[in-house]
């Protein structure tokens, strides 16, 4: 079967929108610089062959470079790579593989798995250039169109969790990886700024084309950690009708316990083991605070430092973590209360309810059809 018969995909709309999973072909230093939900990168070359055969190319033109490629991924390392498509083409049958432009390396990839394993993988037209394009237009498109339901609150009263509890959503924290705070940073690094404008892209796509219901998304600054959320989509929220949580500063402590402490220790020692991972969870909350030492003043930032270490040191010693209250209640009500007054007051136009849980899912439901679903 010649080259020109093996099949393509040019429907980007529907890859998106039914999460089709995609077999990206690039090398791994391409993928990092952006990729896709759904993709997983199984290169046909890795980063030290792209280079050489990229210099060759430059020095030499197009004919060696081909010959370079054939030499270098050949042999056992041509079948291992195989295998890998294979491996992942076996268990999802229905994805789709790309390059860079839709061009050789992804008809390469066709044809030694049709030759050697024979099967046959559609390539998306125009590769990851065209995806990535179709979403930014997407983005661009949708963001005056949509229709965003922002949930604000002071910090603690449960905003992400009830935005997990509505069946129509935007988790922009989830898909920055980052909580939107000082304190805010995971043990993993935050995706990149292209892999989270996909993200949110591909997500807002899927609500316009579910008949364009209105969603509800968490009240965010510009930046969440080091993403920034693009410029049109942040106009749309900053547009939106604002509806704010309430609770009471017990439940605040305690849910803001729960993820500061409990939530964020376990993650860190995932990553890295108990003790390594306590280590660097009790100095990650130090940095967190010595970043917002400006705005708290030396007298404050002290004031809670020394609570910060003593409730450390009980966890440590005594597994007791009824401590860190203190330190959680300080900054709640002499940081982040004082900044919520402030930006509230330029949105206060916007509220269109208030209430605690219960009655802002009741209110949510009922004005904008977005109800509870699966999530707690």
């Amino acid at each position: 079967m010649p080259s020109s018969d093996l099949s393509e995909i040019d429907d980007l709309r529907a890859l998106f929108i039914n999460d089709t999973p995609l077999l990206d072909v690039r090398a791994p230093i391409e993928f990092a610089d952006g990729a896709f939900p759904c993709a997983q990168n199984l290169p046909l070359i890795d980063d030290e062959e792209r280079h050489r055969i990229g210099l060759t190319y430059q020095q030499q033109g197009k004919d060696r470079a081909i010959e370079l490629g054939k030499h270098l991924v050949s042999g056992d390392i041509k079948a291992q790579r195989v295998a890998a498509w294979r491996d992942f083409l076996r268990r999802r049958p229905d994805a789709v593989l790309y390059c860079f432009r839709g061009g050789m390396r992804s008809r390469i990839s066709q044809q030694w798995l049709r030759d050697e394993a024979g099967i046959h993988c559609p390539r998306v037209v125009g590769g990851y250039k065209a995806m990535r394009r179709f979403l930014i237009d997407e983005l661009d498109r949708n963001s005056p169109i949509c229709r965003p339901i922002v949930i604000g609150g002071r910090t603690g009263v449960g905003k992400t969790r009830l935005l997990a509890a509505c069946d129509a959503n935007i988790d922009l924290e989830g898909l920055a990886h980052h909580r939107g705070s000082a304190f805010g940073h995971h043990p993993q690094p935050q995706p990149s700024q292209i892999d989270f404008e996909n993200a949110l892209s591909i997500a807002l796509l899927k609500h316009v084309a579910a008949a364009n219901r209105a969603f509800a998304v968490e009240d965010e600054s510009r930046n969440i950690g080091s993403r920034h959320i693009p410029p049109r989509f942040f106009a749309a929220l900053e547009e939106a009708p604002l509806v704010l949580l309430e609770a009471t500063d017990e439940e605040r402590v305690d849910i803001t316990l729960q993820e500061y402490v409990h939530d964020s220790l376990a993650a860190f020692c995932a990553e890295s083991g108990e003790g390594q991972g306590f280590t660097r969870w009790a100095t990650y909350l130090q940095d967190s605070l010595d970043r917002i030492r400006r705005r708290l003043g030396s007298e404050r930032h002290a004031q809670v430092s020394r609570l910060l270490q003593e409730a450390i040191a009980q966890h440590a010693t005594d597994d007791d973590t009824s401590g860190h209250r203190a330190w959680i209640e300080f900054l709640l009500h002499e940081y982040y209360d004082g900044m919520y007054g402030y930006q509230l007051r330029n949105k206060a136009d916007r509220v269109v309810f208030r209430g605690p849980r219960a009655a802002v899912l009741d209110f949510l439901a009922a004005t904008y059809d977005i109800s509870v679903g699966s999530a707690p």
